[in-house]
């Protein structure tokens, strides 16, 4: 199979390349290549680094369990969560033809039918994907709402609980069709319109659940602000008695679809690279791209010691971004997919340095500072706000409905021997 995708940005529909993708059996590729017009364009820049502004098509090789895509493309794909959705939806509309004596699809799900399964107007970034007929992917369906507001978050819920236990109906997974593809994660999540008419992302308690996960990250978003930090904003919100965290999408505002890009495109790192990976690394993205590199390095190391003070060891590469601020230059993105993790190793997905390891200690986050353009001074004054934010948490939960016994499930993530740390200095 061979497919030729057009590539767009933002809500002026701006054409800037052509997607080829190739189908041969369990072999997949795909290349893409920039418009003509694009790169004789005065606000031409590249997508991704790893994509310069030349004539001809680029290739991009799958690398282990990576994407298929170039990173810029590969993401906008459905994260766990939305494949997992997608990959039953397909399941059961083959069940369904086979019922019915329709002609059912013989080939299975490729890359390409995951990338463009995510609704159009919900994608993260600003990337859009014409196909060979001129719709933007996924369409909107006929007398569906594209993506849904508030006041269905209880159907949304039953749905995202049908399918974790099993139990779902064709019903639920065309409510869930394209609208659970958000940023990040194998948690059940969708897209919806929050009451103010933006678009947020709305995520729902598991079943698996032992403790409230979703309150946490609310929490964690909450005092990350209140740490001086550039976070999502979020809130909780209850659905029959389900307490659901509700966090706006940063990549839109009032002007547009912003272009966004995780730290792991930015940097040219694939999910399979056996080596690890730095926040030194993110630094050195950042003096590259960022035209405010100095507040950027300052807000990342900030979001170290955070990170490192209430334990949020999931900081992989791809919980980090930029967004796109014209003529090739990125900012760092809001912070976000913070969690206190009680029950975990303290050691940090992404690395401080290469020589400090992988340990969440208050020594390494300070030695690494200088790296960040932080004198000593200055950092342990950064610190010490950091950490005064860290000690409310109980103050800050309780705010947010929690109770003392919720509260209680997270004690191992906030209080330990690197707030003291943080306290002598």
């Amino acid at each position: 199979m061979k497919r030729t995708i057009e590539v767009y940005v933002g809500d002026s529909e701006r054409h800037v390349a052509t997607l080829r993708f190739d189908s041969q059996g369990a072999r997949q590729s795909a290349g893409l290549e920039y418009h003509a017009d694009w790169l004789a364009s005065k606000e031409r820049f590249p997508l991704e680094p790893a994509l310069p502004l030349v004539s001809g098509m680029q290739f991009h090789k799958k690398v282990g369990e990576g994407s298929v895509f170039h990173g810029v493309i590969a993401d906008t794909e459905p994260d766990g969560w939305g494949r997992r959705v997608i990959v039953r939806d397909d399941a059961k509309q083959r069940q369904l033809a086979k019922q019915e004596r329709r002609e059912v699809r013989a080939d299975p799900l490729n890359a390409l039918d995951f990338l463009l399964a995510v609704d159009d107007s919900t994608r993260v970034g600003a990337l859009r994907f014409r196909d060979e007929q001129g719709r933007f992917q996924r369409a909107p369906e006929a007398h569906r709402r594209t993506t849904p507001p508030l006041i269905e978050l209880g159907a949304l819920l039953s749905a995202t609980k049908a399918v974790e236990s099993n139990s779902e109906s064709a019903a639920d997974l065309a409510y869930l069709r394209g609208r659970a593809t958000s940023l990040g994660g194998l948690r059940p999540k969708c897209s919806v319109i929050d009451d103010t008419g933006a678009l947020s992302i709305a995520k729902f308690p598991s079943v698996q659940d032992d403790r409230p996960t979703t309150k946490a990250e609310v929490l964690a978003l909450e005092l990350a602000r209140k740490a001086g930090i550039d976070a999502a904003r979020a809130r909780i919100v209850d659905s029959d008695g389900a307490a659901v965290a509700l966090i706006a999408r940063f990549d839109r505002t009032p002007a547009g679809r912003l272009l966004y890009a995780s730290a792991a495109t930015m940097m040219g790192a694939e999910p399979s690279d056996v080596r690890e990976h730095f926040y030194t690394e993110i630094a050195d993205a950042i003096r590259r791209y960022s035209p405010r590199a100095r507040e950027d390095l300052h807000e990342l190391w900030r979001r170290l010691a955070f990170s490192v003070l209430i334990t949020n060891v999931d900081d992989h590469l791809h919980n980090h971004g930029f967004l796109h601020q014209g003529n090739g230059q990125w900012r760092l993105a809001p912070a976000f997919d913070i969690n206190p993790f009680p029950d975990k190793a303290r050691e940090l997905k992404t690395w401080p340095s290469e020589e400090t390891g992988p340990g969440a200690t208050v020594d390494a986050v300070m030695s690494v500072a200088p790296y960040f353009r932080i004198e000593k001074s200055e950092a342990v004054r950064i610190l010490k706000g950091v950490e005064r934010a860290v000690a409310q948490w109980r103050t800050v939960g309780k705010k947010l409905g929690m109770s003392p016994a919720e509260l209680d499930m997270f004690a191992d993530a906030f209080e330990h021997d690197e707030r003291t740390a943080a306290r002598r200095l």
